[in-house]
């Protein structure tokens, strides 16, 4: 039997132009946290992909059911799909999306053309300790809804699967790990009151990022969930501005 999908957690695609942008949200989220942007952008002539990562947007047992590389095939077809359409292509991705963000620009270098993560995840040792956690416990209490802005919804789980959070742990590893690689444009946006994840993590992003052309964003008046808070505006307006700044003449 097919899993029903939440209300609004649904993936999302809109053809516009020929320049393109993948859209990867956060763990236990949906793409509810990204199709904002991927309207924006669409509305300004780039198209947008924003996939459902399996085990998100249904209930928090399918996700106990998926691994890292099940998220990675998925970020791997919305790449190729928006591909397909057009040859330039960004990819931008918030929280843990952006660790998977990391992982498709170092892997896939030569089919994109930009990098932009939000409030990025990038290491948390401590999910190391998972599988030790789960003799305990089975689950834990989901974080999410964390905006300034009243009246937004990200649409999260209320609670959270360990064995899916020690899958979280090896995909940011691998992130973590390739960061030095990375020779993509990159911009990388930071909340300083975020309270989900820390800061440090999106400067380590930008000092081990291999990128010789990278930028450091400050959102000052929003939480974690950056796209439904109110640096949004500002937000978009960088990662179109990296979009059309980073394809070629003739796209853009």
């Amino acid at each position: 039997m097919k899993t029903r999908v939440l209300p609004g957690a649904e993936e999302f695609r809109f053809d516009a132009g020929p320049t393109g942008a993948v859209l990867l949200h956060g763990f236990s989220g949906c793409p509810a946290s990204m199709r904002p942007l991927g309207e924006w952008l669409a509305e300004r002539g780039v198209s947008s992909v924003g996939p459902r990562l399996p085990g998100h947007g249904t209930n928090w047992e399918d996700l106990d059911t998926t691994t890292w590389q099940d998220w990675v095939k998925e970020a791997e077809d919305a790449l190729a799909d928006v591909s397909s359409r057009c040859p330039d292509v960004i990819v931008v991705g918030m929280s843990m999306g952006a660790a998977l963000a990391v992982h498709l620009a170092a892997t896939h270098q030569d089919r994109l053309r930009g990098l932009a993560v939000i409030n990025a995840l990038i290491r948390r040792p401590d999910l190391a300790l998972t599988g030790l956690a789960r003799l305990f416990t089975k689950t834990v209490k989901g974080v999410g809804n964390d905006i300034k802005r009243t009246g937004q919804d990200e649409i999260v789980y209320e609670r959270i699967p360990l064995r899916a959070a020690g899958q979280m742990g090896k995909l940011l590893r691998t992130a973590d790990a390739e960061l030095p690689s990375l020779t993509l444009p990159l911009v990388v946006f930071s909340a300083p009151e975020d309270h989900t994840v820390k800061a440090a993590n999106s400067r380590r992003v930008y000092e081990r990022a291999g990128s010789e052309q990278k930028e450091f964003v400050t959102l000052p008046n929003s939480y974690h969930v950056a796209t439904l808070d109110y640096d949004a505006e500002m937000l978009f307006e960088r990662v179109l501005e990296l979009a059309r700044s980073t394809a070629r003449p003739e796209t853009a």
